[in-house]
């Protein structure tokens, strides 16, 4: 059983790397013909597309009275995103860092991701709450057009031969792309997380640990794919428009619609999550805003990931 368990984790994992191809070359493509920049791509369309397992998720939790797994895995999938993803991306390509990111994006992404910790200190995301963090997220997409500069739209590299470039290379292409990558992303962000779930619980593992881990590493897949996959590709602004708009959705949208369905107490988190949760939030303006200002380079990235493992070290040392 094990055995049939594992393959169906890893046949997850490869819808997941599928996903994240198609869903780079579409919306990148999408990009240009639109004259939109594909930051903005990556905080919306990337954005709201590799959200959609924290959504899911958290939607279920919620509907469940859950409240540990719908804040739970919010929290760990925005550590995720910034330390592992971003650190990761940056390690493997330095991620450029533009002027309108640091005066506009990383500064919301970070007012944000505080309303977390602050509830915390109030002790629960309570109906109010959650209507006014819907009503900041709507906001929050038009803004993004709105102040589009198109600044990160990006020429084709030319030596890309790929079937998926080919096929982006036409506009119906590129949307069947789109959105035969945001499937294959769902799906193979469900069933990675269905399985890892059962194969960590046949190991032992507790469903607090399992939740802040596990579900939130799994749910977290497709913007790890796609942030790695844009990087790998030379789209750097593409992969931190990911992680940011995915932050941002993450705390607005999937906790706004989670508090709307029922209010959700913070009792069960822990006050180191949500320390290092508030680090990761605030490491990328610290590194955006000192040293090489124009990007994340490797030795930030390094950071970032040493956090993550310090974090994950002291989680497992816990169970």
């Amino acid at each position: 059983m094990m055995i049939v368990n594992t393959l169906l984790l890893l046949a997850g994992l490869a819808l997941i790397i599928f996903g994240a191809d198609a869903l780079v070359d579409g919306a990148s493509a999408i990009a240009r013909k639109a004259g939109i920049s594909e930051f903005v791509i990556g905080l919306t369309i990337v954005g709201f597309g590799t959200s959609c397992p924290e959504l899911v998720v958290s939607i279920t939790g919620a509907l469940g009275g859950n409240a540990d797994i719908s804040i739970g895995n919010v929290l760990g999938s925005n550590i995720f995103n910034t330390l592992l993803i971003l650190g990761i991306t940056a390690v493997i390509l330095p991620v450029a860092v533009t002027v309108k990111n640091r005066k506009v994006d990383i500064p919301l992404m970070v007012a944000v991701s505080l309303l977390l910790p602050l509830m915390f200190v109030l002790g629960e995301i309570s109906l109010i709450s959650g209507i006014v963090m819907l009503v900041l997220f709507a906001a929050y997409i038009i803004f993004c057009f709105k102040t589009d500069e198109n600044g990160g739209a990006e020429e084709p590299s030319g030596n890309d031969n790929s079937i998926l470039s080919r096929i982006s290379s036409h506009t119906v292409g590129a949307v069947i792309l789109i959105f035969a990558g945001l499937v294959a992303l769902v799906a193979g962000g469900r069933l990675f997380v269905d399985y890892a779930c059962i194969i960590a619980r046949a190991l032992g593992a507790s469903n607090k640990f399992i939740a802040v881990t596990v579900l939130a590493a799994g749910t977290s897949l497709p913007e790890l794919a796609t942030s790695v996959v844009a990087a790998a590709k030379g789209k750097g602004q593409l992969a931190l428009g990911n992680v940011v708009g995915s932050n941002i959705f993450n705390v607005l949208l999937i906790l706004g619609a989670s508090a709307v369905i029922t209010p959700l107490s913070m009792a069960g988190m822990d006050v180191v999550d949500i320390a290092v949760f508030t680090v990761g939030a605030l490491l990328l303006p610290l590194f955006a805003y000192t040293g090489k200002k124009d990007r994340l380079d490797r030795g930030e990235g390094v950071i970032m990931l040493v956090t993550f493992a310090a974090y994950y070290i002291y989680l497992i040392s816990k169970i």
